[in-house]
Protein backbone atom coordinates (compact mmCIF):
# COMPACT_ATOMS: atom_id res chain seq x y z
CA UNK A 1 0.00 0.00 0.00
CA UNK A 2 1.04 3.61 -0.38
CA UNK A 3 0.86 6.32 2.25
CA UNK A 4 2.23 8.93 -0.16
CA UNK A 5 0.88 12.36 0.68
CA UNK A 6 0.24 11.47 4.32
CA UNK A 7 2.20 12.93 7.23
CA UNK A 8 2.93 10.73 10.24
CA UNK A 9 4.02 12.06 13.63
CA UNK A 10 5.63 9.48 15.92
CA UNK A 11 6.46 10.45 19.50
CA UNK A 12 9.55 9.05 21.21
CA UNK A 13 10.95 7.89 17.90
CA UNK A 14 14.72 8.41 17.76
CA UNK A 15 15.27 4.78 18.87
CA UNK A 16 13.55 1.46 19.55
CA UNK A 17 9.92 0.83 18.62
CA UNK A 18 9.28 4.43 17.62
CA UNK A 19 12.17 4.43 15.18
CA UNK A 20 11.04 1.10 13.75
CA UNK A 21 7.54 2.48 13.19
CA UNK A 22 9.00 5.60 11.58
CA UNK A 23 11.00 3.50 9.12
CA UNK A 24 8.02 1.34 8.14
CA UNK A 25 5.66 4.29 7.64
CA UNK A 26 8.35 6.04 5.59
CA UNK A 27 8.87 2.84 3.59
CA UNK A 28 5.15 2.95 2.78
CA UNK A 29 5.57 6.50 1.45
CA UNK A 30 4.51 8.69 4.37
CA UNK A 31 6.35 11.87 5.23
CA UNK A 32 7.46 11.54 8.83
CA UNK A 33 8.09 13.64 11.91
CA UNK A 34 10.28 11.93 14.50
CA UNK A 35 10.58 13.19 18.04
CA UNK A 36 12.37 12.97 21.37
CA UNK A 37 13.22 15.29 24.26
CA UNK A 38 16.79 15.91 23.08
CA UNK A 39 17.88 18.31 20.34
CA UNK A 40 21.22 16.97 19.17
CA UNK A 41 22.91 17.03 15.78
CA UNK A 42 22.54 13.26 15.63
CA UNK A 43 18.75 13.55 16.05
CA UNK A 44 18.51 15.73 12.94
CA UNK A 45 21.03 13.52 11.14
CA UNK A 46 18.82 10.52 11.88
CA UNK A 47 15.87 12.27 10.23
CA UNK A 48 18.04 12.93 7.17
CA UNK A 49 19.08 9.26 7.04
CA UNK A 50 15.48 8.04 7.10
CA UNK A 51 14.55 10.58 4.41
CA UNK A 52 17.39 9.44 2.15
CA UNK A 53 16.69 5.74 2.66
CA UNK A 54 12.98 5.98 1.82
CA UNK A 55 12.86 9.06 -0.43
CA UNK A 56 10.35 10.92 1.75
CA UNK A 57 10.42 14.11 3.81
CA UNK A 58 11.50 13.51 7.42
CA UNK A 59 11.84 16.14 10.14
CA UNK A 60 13.00 15.93 13.73
CA UNK A 61 11.07 18.09 16.21
CA UNK A 62 12.19 18.27 19.83
CA UNK A 63 9.46 18.08 22.47
CA UNK A 64 9.45 16.94 26.08
CA UNK A 65 6.43 14.63 26.29
CA UNK A 66 6.16 15.13 30.05
CA UNK A 67 5.04 18.72 29.38
CA UNK A 68 1.48 19.24 28.04
CA UNK A 69 2.30 22.46 26.19
CA UNK A 70 5.22 20.81 24.37
CA UNK A 71 3.07 17.78 23.44
CA UNK A 72 0.54 20.08 21.82
CA UNK A 73 3.23 22.26 20.21
CA UNK A 74 4.78 19.17 18.58
CA UNK A 75 1.63 18.57 16.52
CA UNK A 76 1.22 22.27 15.75
CA UNK A 77 4.84 22.51 14.55
CA UNK A 78 4.35 19.43 12.38
CA UNK A 79 1.73 21.43 10.48
CA UNK A 80 -0.11 18.30 9.39
CA UNK A 81 -0.85 15.04 11.16
CA UNK A 82 -2.70 12.39 9.16
CA UNK A 83 -1.18 9.57 11.22
CA UNK A 84 -0.41 10.00 14.90
CA UNK A 85 1.61 7.31 16.65
CA UNK A 86 1.78 7.86 20.40
CA UNK A 87 4.82 5.84 21.38
CA UNK A 88 6.81 7.85 23.95
CA UNK A 89 7.29 5.97 27.19
CA UNK A 90 9.50 5.37 30.22
CA UNK A 91 9.60 2.67 32.90
CA UNK A 92 10.46 2.30 36.57
CA UNK A 93 10.24 -0.85 38.70
CA UNK A 94 9.53 -0.76 42.46
CA UNK A 95 6.95 -1.98 44.98
CA UNK A 96 3.99 0.39 45.39
CA UNK A 97 4.96 1.47 48.89
CA UNK A 98 8.47 2.35 47.68
CA UNK A 99 7.50 3.79 44.30
CA UNK A 100 8.86 7.37 44.07
CA UNK A 101 6.08 9.91 43.58
CA UNK A 102 8.08 11.77 40.97
CA UNK A 103 8.54 8.55 38.96
CA UNK A 104 4.78 7.86 39.11
CA UNK A 105 4.03 11.38 37.90
CA UNK A 106 6.58 11.21 35.08
CA UNK A 107 5.39 7.81 33.82
CA UNK A 108 1.73 8.86 33.81
CA UNK A 109 2.65 12.13 32.07
CA UNK A 110 4.84 10.62 29.35
CA UNK A 111 3.12 7.25 28.80
CA UNK A 112 -0.51 8.38 29.07
CA UNK A 113 -1.19 12.11 29.31
CA UNK A 114 1.02 12.94 26.32
CA UNK A 115 -1.23 10.80 24.11
CA UNK A 116 -4.26 12.80 25.24
CA UNK A 117 -2.58 16.12 24.47
CA UNK A 118 -1.26 15.13 21.03
CA UNK A 119 -4.58 13.54 20.06
CA UNK A 120 -6.50 16.65 21.10
CA UNK A 121 -4.53 18.74 18.61
CA UNK A 122 -4.30 16.11 15.86
CA UNK A 123 -8.01 15.26 15.58
CA UNK A 124 -9.06 18.66 14.16
CA UNK A 125 -6.28 18.33 11.57
CA UNK A 126 -7.51 14.86 10.62
CA UNK A 127 -11.09 16.07 10.36
CA UNK A 128 -10.02 18.92 8.09
CA UNK A 129 -8.04 16.49 5.92
CA UNK A 130 -10.96 14.04 5.81
CA UNK A 131 -8.89 11.05 6.97
CA UNK A 132 -6.86 10.02 9.97
CA UNK A 133 -5.28 7.26 11.99
CA UNK A 134 -4.40 7.39 15.69
CA UNK A 135 -2.20 4.48 16.74
CA UNK A 136 -1.31 4.21 20.41
CA UNK A 137 1.58 1.97 21.39
CA UNK A 138 0.28 0.33 24.56
CA UNK A 139 1.69 -2.97 25.82
CA UNK A 140 0.77 -6.47 26.87
CA UNK A 141 0.76 -4.66 30.22
CA UNK A 142 -2.17 -2.64 28.93
CA UNK A 143 -4.19 -5.87 29.08
CA UNK A 144 -2.60 -7.74 31.97
CA UNK A 145 -0.32 -6.97 34.91
CA UNK A 146 2.92 -7.83 36.65
CA UNK A 147 4.13 -6.85 40.12
CA UNK A 148 6.32 -3.79 40.74
CA UNK A 149 5.26 -1.90 37.60
CA UNK A 150 2.25 -0.04 38.99
CA UNK A 151 2.70 3.25 37.14
CA UNK A 152 3.56 1.66 33.78
CA UNK A 153 0.63 -0.75 33.97
CA UNK A 154 -1.80 1.96 35.09
CA UNK A 155 -0.63 4.18 32.22
CA UNK A 156 -0.84 1.45 29.58
CA UNK A 157 -4.31 0.39 30.74
CA UNK A 158 -5.19 4.07 30.45
CA UNK A 159 -3.84 4.19 26.90
CA UNK A 160 -6.14 1.32 25.96
CA UNK A 161 -9.11 3.15 27.48
CA UNK A 162 -8.18 6.40 25.76
CA UNK A 163 -7.98 4.52 22.45
CA UNK A 164 -11.53 3.22 22.89
CA UNK A 165 -12.92 6.65 23.72
CA UNK A 166 -11.09 8.27 20.78
CA UNK A 167 -12.52 5.60 18.49
CA UNK A 168 -16.08 6.19 19.70
CA UNK A 169 -15.77 9.95 19.25
CA UNK A 170 -14.59 9.47 15.64
CA UNK A 171 -16.68 6.42 14.73
CA UNK A 172 -18.81 8.27 12.14
CA UNK A 173 -15.75 9.75 10.46
CA UNK A 174 -12.95 8.29 8.30
CA UNK A 175 -10.70 8.31 11.36
CA UNK A 176 -9.74 5.27 13.43
CA UNK A 177 -7.94 4.78 16.71
CA UNK A 178 -6.42 1.55 17.95
CA UNK A 179 -3.78 0.39 20.40
CA UNK A 180 -0.93 -1.96 19.51
CA UNK A 181 0.04 -4.09 22.52
CA UNK A 182 3.56 -5.47 22.14
CA UNK A 183 5.07 -8.07 24.40
CA UNK A 184 8.85 -8.13 24.64
CA UNK A 185 10.40 -6.43 21.63
CA UNK A 186 14.06 -6.70 20.70
CA UNK A 187 15.07 -3.04 20.96
CA UNK A 188 18.64 -1.84 21.48
CA UNK A 189 17.74 -1.12 25.11
CA UNK A 190 16.54 -4.69 25.73
CA UNK A 191 19.46 -6.17 23.80
CA UNK A 192 21.91 -4.21 25.94
CA UNK A 193 20.35 -5.61 29.13
CA UNK A 194 20.78 -9.27 28.17
CA UNK A 195 24.49 -9.67 29.14
CA UNK A 196 24.00 -8.10 32.60
CA UNK A 197 20.87 -10.15 33.22
CA UNK A 198 22.76 -13.31 32.24
CA UNK A 199 25.50 -12.49 34.78
CA UNK A 200 22.90 -11.78 37.47
CA UNK A 201 21.28 -15.20 37.04
CA UNK A 202 24.56 -17.04 36.23
CA UNK A 203 23.13 -18.20 32.90
CA UNK A 204 24.18 -18.02 29.29
CA UNK A 205 22.61 -15.20 27.29
CA UNK A 206 20.44 -17.73 25.45
CA UNK A 207 19.27 -19.32 28.72
CA UNK A 208 18.41 -16.01 30.37
CA UNK A 209 16.57 -14.88 27.25
CA UNK A 210 14.42 -18.01 27.16
CA UNK A 211 13.90 -18.61 30.88
CA UNK A 212 13.83 -15.11 32.36
CA UNK A 213 13.24 -12.34 29.84
CA UNK A 214 10.80 -14.29 27.65
CA UNK A 215 9.33 -16.28 30.53
CA UNK A 216 5.80 -14.97 29.86
CA UNK A 217 6.05 -14.92 26.06
CA UNK A 218 4.95 -18.39 24.87
CA UNK A 219 6.60 -18.09 21.45
CA UNK A 220 9.95 -17.65 23.22
CA UNK A 221 10.85 -15.17 20.51
CA UNK A 222 11.10 -11.41 20.67
CA UNK A 223 8.84 -9.35 18.46
CA UNK A 224 10.81 -7.00 16.21
CA UNK A 225 10.45 -3.26 15.75
CA UNK A 226 9.79 -3.98 12.07
CA UNK A 227 6.80 -6.15 13.03
CA UNK A 228 5.39 -3.38 15.22
CA UNK A 229 5.95 -0.94 12.37
CA UNK A 230 4.29 -3.30 9.91
CA UNK A 231 1.26 -3.56 12.20
CA UNK A 232 1.06 0.24 12.23
CA UNK A 233 1.18 0.33 8.42
CA UNK A 234 -1.65 -2.23 8.28
CA UNK A 235 -3.77 -0.09 10.62
CA UNK A 236 -3.33 2.77 8.13
CA UNK A 237 -4.58 0.65 5.23
CA UNK A 238 -8.05 0.50 3.70
CA UNK A 239 -8.28 -3.08 4.95
CA UNK A 240 -8.27 -1.68 8.50
CA UNK A 241 -10.83 1.07 7.92
CA UNK A 242 -13.39 -0.72 10.13
CA UNK A 243 -10.88 -1.69 12.79
CA UNK A 244 -11.26 0.90 15.51
CA UNK A 245 -11.40 1.04 19.29
CA UNK A 246 -9.59 -2.23 19.76
CA UNK A 247 -6.20 -3.67 20.68
CA UNK A 248 -3.87 -5.69 18.49
CA UNK A 249 -1.48 -7.86 20.49
CA UNK A 250 1.98 -8.52 19.07
CA UNK A 251 3.14 -10.56 22.02
CA UNK A 252 3.93 -14.13 20.97
CA UNK A 253 0.84 -15.39 22.80
CA UNK A 254 1.46 -13.62 26.13
CA UNK A 255 -2.11 -12.44 26.63
CA UNK A 256 -3.51 -15.82 25.54
CA UNK A 257 -2.18 -17.36 28.74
Amino acid sequence: MSLKGKTAVITGSNSGIGLGVAHELARAGADVVINSFTDRDEDHALAAEIAKEHDVTVRYIQADMSKPDQCRALIEKAGACDILVNNAGIQHVAPIEEFPTEKWDAIIAINLSSAFHTTAVALPMMRKAGWGRVINIASAHGLTASPFKSAYIAAKHGVVGLSKTTALETAREPITCNAICPGYVLTPLVEAQIPDTAKKYDMTEEEVTQKVILERQPSKEFATVEQIGGTAVFLCSDAAAQITGTTISVDGGWTAL
